[in-house]
């Protein structure tokens, strides 16, 4: 019997060191994909803070959930100059594999993301036009803009001493930027005419993370 209870509280001890909260924060380089002028996509530095959980379940593997609010953004310079910037509450679903070296754990990670816009800022210059830059942002930023996010990123990090991670990643957010229906009357044809492809926000991003 005294086995048995031995082993059940090893069992609990090893479940529970298993398990670690953590808070994160990050800085990202965004731009946007199918710029027809792609020397004329400037990179945005934006950032991001959540807080994260994550899971080890044996022989390197891990699975790391993490709840964020993540900027993204980009800016084309040219005729038509466009900026858009969306803050996302982002839900990441990070699974890793790395070996324990006892001091550090090198892992390599695949992130699957769905997020929400909650804040926004879209800019939209015309040169030439008499359209005046409000009715164009509202459009952009209350019609035009797909709130709704998804895509995925994979990357590299590094744990140290079982608390701190640092990893760097590339994501691409899936679909479309803008949605293309919105774009086909009035000024908001000027967008088509920035992109090939309306494609969405794509970077790479390094993070921070402390696990308690």
């Amino acid at each position: 019997m005294k086995k048995i209870f031995l082993l059940a509280a090893v069992l609990v001890s090893m479940a529970a060191n298993a398990q670690q909260f953590g808070v994160k924060g990050g800085l990202a380089l965004t731009t946007v994909g199918g710029a027809k002028n792609p020397k004329d996509n400037k990179a945005m530095a934006v950032y991001e803070a959540g807080v994260l959980y994550k899971a080890d379940l044996g022989s390197g593997f891990a699975i790391q959930p993490a709840l964020a609010y993540q900027l993204k953004g980009a800016e084309l310079k040219q005729s038509n100059d466009v900026l858009t910037k969306t803050g996302f509450v982002e839900l990441s679903l990070g699974a890793q594999w790395g070996p324990d070296l006892q001091v550090i754990r090198p892992f390599v990670f695949v992130e699957p993301f769905v997020g929400y816009g909650v804040t926004g800022e879209e800019t939209l210059h015309i040169s030439g036009t008499t359209t005046t830059a409000d009715t164009i942002n509202q459009a952009l930023q209350k019609d035009a803009k797909n709130k709704f996010e998804y895509g995925v990123g994979a990357g590299l990090g590094i744990e140290f001493a079982g608390h701190f991670q640092l990893s760097c990643q590339v994501f691409q957010n899936l679909g479309k930027l803008y949605k293309a229906e919105e774009l086909d009357n009035g000024t908001l044809t000027h967008i088509k005419a920035s992109y090939t492809n309306l494609s969405n926000y794509q970077g790479i991003k390094f993070t921070l993370g402390f696990l308690f």
